[in-house]
């Protein structure tokens, strides 16, 4: 909703004429009146009544009718001026007749007819209308035969009298008109001024509603634009203003145009570094700063669209120590930008440049919840594979020998039980592989007793479900040095790191150590598998399926720690995770010797356990 605030000066059709019509009612009435004043002021004059009468319905209908005309927007407002003043003269020697050559009905209706030509025509007006109420006069006084000399003598100084009114109206009309104009011009200036305001209140309130409800960062910067040009604007409107939104982009950190007014496709696709001219200066200073040509700056000369500038202001984007770009005006004009200016734009350039975090933080928010999903997904794709790779295998095999067993019992009863301790066996170790894989999912005894007794736990399943040795050194006190979070998170990249080695490095051997040095929590994870080629592996993931290194290095980070992978082909693999003391952690004290702890091997094939297989694979 916006509020009109312009002021326009009355331009409606006639408005001379339709006041002339209201005004000329006063006067004929005056006119009628004067025959019930006294003998005095008549002079003695008797007034016929049946001429009164006349004439008063005469000026009566001829005003109706010039009323009436004054409705035709058409109709020029020269003809009805000419109108007027035939009809006000007409008026004056019609009552003169009427009143037996009385002078107040000429000076009443003259001076009508007289500041009429003096407003509209000025002396030739003027001497136009002199000249007609002479006329009449002499045709009225033609009608009187017994008009007297003194009488005469009165209508003459009549007609002088309105002559030295038009004179005095001419010079009133001309000094009044040049006012007039002034205040007309004053009148519009204040209103081109209140247009303008408006503009620019209404751009602004735009803005701010862009900046404070959108997170499209192009968005607020092309109303940042949009508001900073109105505001140079105002002053001349002629003013060709350009600007640039610049922001650091790319690997190199260069700055690019990302929205701009008046720049051309060339110009989108230049690149600055920011360090020097006005773009520097502005940076280094975080302020705005002015300058003059665009053609002597050293990198804004590249931009085509800010070679003609005369005048430059920068208004650096920047946030407490981080910069984000910068916004650039350019004007063809010296010396077009003042210190209001700057003032405003970087009110404004501050306020974008918050409403950039904001855009940033929802795009950061928007990757993290397409990262989750990836995540989610990759993890269902996981366990569907470890799901047909472990249990449904075996399970297809215990109904496969089931129906061998059904035919054996009939021909070969003895090799019929053997085949049932088979599938015993068999089905002992799918019940192994599928508890193992809820243990994974949601190890229990994480949240009961912690990361060291879930690690050994997991030691023990690998040992028991796939032959894998899992040795776990680790220092008595370390768990006090992490949160219950931290815990679970290590747990799940230890438990992907193992799947991983026992899987993808046929490790045969594999060691996790835990404990605490200076201001650290470390966990190794280091085994005796084939190795792999690390930046051949890094560098192939966006081409593979499975994202299980960049998982762990992720989930590292969200506790703030940091990952390290160390692997060469034949030697093995060696993952490092290092995690920051909880707060309140005495990082100082001496590292207890570590205990080392080895999973426990199956007891016998009666004695199932509770191992399985691992929670899915995640290929380096």
């Amino acid at each position: 909703m916006s509020l009109n605030l312009a002021v326009t000066l009355p331009r409606a059709p006639h408005q001379l004429d339709r006041a002339l019509f209201w005004l000329r009612w006063v006067f004929i009435a005056g006119v009628g009146l004067l025959a019930l004043a006294d003998e005095v002021l008549l002079e003695g004059i008797s007034v016929d009544p049946q001429r009164l009468l006349g004439a008063l319905a005469v000026a009566a209908a001829g005003n109706l009718l010039l009323g009436g005309l004054t409705l035709i927007p058409l109709l020029s407002d020269g003809v009805l001026g000419a109108l007027d003043l035939l009809f006000d003269s007409a008026l004056a020697g019609l009552f003169l007749w009427a009143y037996q050559g009385a002078a107040i009905p000429l000076i009443l209706l003259g001076t009508l007819a007289i500041f009429n030509a003096a407003f509209r025509y000025r002396w030739v007006g003027i001497t136009i209308t002199l000249v007609l109420l002479a006329l009449v006069t002499l045709a009225a006084a033609s009608q009187l035969p017994a008009l007297t000399p003194r009488r005469s003598a009165e209508l003459g100084l009549s007609l002088v009298f309105l002559a030295v009114l038009g004179v005095l109206g001419a010079v009133l009309r001309s000094g009044g008109w040049t006012w007039r104009n002034k205040a007309v011009d004053l009148l519009e200036s204040e209103a081109a001024r209140l247009r303008t305001t408006r503009e620019r209140a209404r751009a602004i309130y735009e803005m701010a509603n862009t900046l404070s409800a959108s997170l499209d960062y192009r968005r607020v910067l092309e109303a940042a634009q949009d508001a900073g040009a109105l505001l140079l604007n105002e002053r001349d409107p002629q003013t060709r203003v350009v600007s640039a939104a610049l922001l650091f982009q790319g690997a190199e950190d260069k700055l690019r145009v990302v929205s701009s007014r008046h720049l051309t496709r060339s110009d989108e696709q230049v690149e600055v570094a920011g360090s020097r001219g006005i773009l520097g200066l502005a940076l280094k200073q975080a302020e705005p700063v002015f300058a003059g040509e665009a053609l002597h700056d050293p990198e804004l000369r590249y931009f085509v669209g800010f070679q003609d500038a005369k005048s430059l202001l920068v208004i650096p984007l920047r946030s407490g120590f981080e910069h984000y770009g910068a916004l650039v005006f350019g004007c063809n004009k010296p010396n077009a930008f003042s210190d209001e200016h700057a003032e405003l734009l970087s009110a404004i350039g501050t306020q974008a440049t918050l409403s950039l975090q904001n855009a940033v933080l929802y795009q950061t928010l928007l990757n993290e919840k397409e990262k989750i999903v990836a995540v989610e997904e990759d993890a269902r794709k996981k366990l569907a594979r470890d799901l047909h790779d472990g249990p449904t295998q075996s399970v297809a095999a215990i109904a496969m020998r089931v129906n061998y067993i059904r035919r054996l019992i009939e021909r070969q009863p003895q090799q019929a039980i053997e085949e049932l301790w088979k599938v015993e066996e068999l089905a002992r170790r799918t019940t192994k592989e599928i508890r193992h894989m809820l243990f994974t999912l949601r190890p229990l005894v994480l949240e009961s007793q912690g990361l060291v007794a879930a690690v050994g736990q997991l030691a023990e399943k690998m040992r028991d479900t796939h032959d894998t040795e899992v040795t776990l050194q680790v220092q008595p006190d370390v768990e006090t040095y992490l949160d219950t979070h931290a815990q679970g998170v290590l747990f799940y990249i230890i438990e992907e790191a193992v799947n991983n080695a026992r899987k993808h490095a046929q490790a045969q051997q594999i060691v996790v150590r835990l404990f605490q040095r200076e201001a650290y929590v470390i966990v190794e994870i280091e085994d005796n598998g084939v190795g792999f080629d690390v930046d051949a592996v890094t560098a192939s993931y966006d081409r593979r399926g499975s994202l299980g290194l960049v998982n762990m290095r992720e989930r590292a980070e969200l506790i703030e720690g940091t990952l390290r992978i160390q692997s060469v082909p034949g030697r093995g693999t060696k993952i490092t995770i290092a995690l920051p003391l909880r707060s309140g952690a005495e990082s100082g004290s001496q590292a207890a010797p570590m205990l080392e702890l080895r999973g426990r091997r199956t007891r016998s094939r009666e004695q199932p356990g509770n191992a399985g297989a691992p929670g899915g694979e995640a290929p380096r």
